[in-house]
């Protein structure tokens, strides 16, 4: 990657929430986009932490000892093996970190399981 990523841009591209888009490999780590918006499929990832950083709008993380809500510029590390089911009544655009083979609805396959679809600066 040899361009700044305009993540405004590559949001704006994405019509479906749930659908996360990789806008930069950082070692085997993959930055990802995403549009958020009611809820998410419960889930945990055995083997990783996951990062999420809310860009705009709010973003609860529902997990079994208690919710954690974020709003514009919070982030939070949910600890590998957590079970949490993110939930976004209104909607958010949201930031994550997690290695590249990481599937998003983790150990819980859905109908909001996505592929991998990494985007072009």
């Amino acid at each position: 990657m040899n361009r700044p990523v305009d993540l405004a841009a590559v949001l704006a591209t994405v019509d479906q929430p749930w659908s996360p888009r990789t806008v930069a490999v950082l070692n085997d780590y993959d930055v990802r986009v995403v549009h958020t918006r009611g809820e998410f499929t419960r889930h945990s990832h055995p083997g990783t932490d996951e990062v999420f950083l809310v860009l705009s709008g709010s973003l609860t993380i529902r997990m079994d000892d208690g919710d954690v809500t974020l709003g514009p510029g919070q982030l939070y590390v949910v600890p590998r093996g957590t079970p949490h089911q993110p939930y976004s009544p209104e909607g958010a655009q949201v930031l994550l970190i997690e290695p590249s083979a990481t599937v998003n609805t983790g150990d819980t396959p859905s109908e909001l399981t996505a592929e991998r679809r990494v985007v072009e600066p």
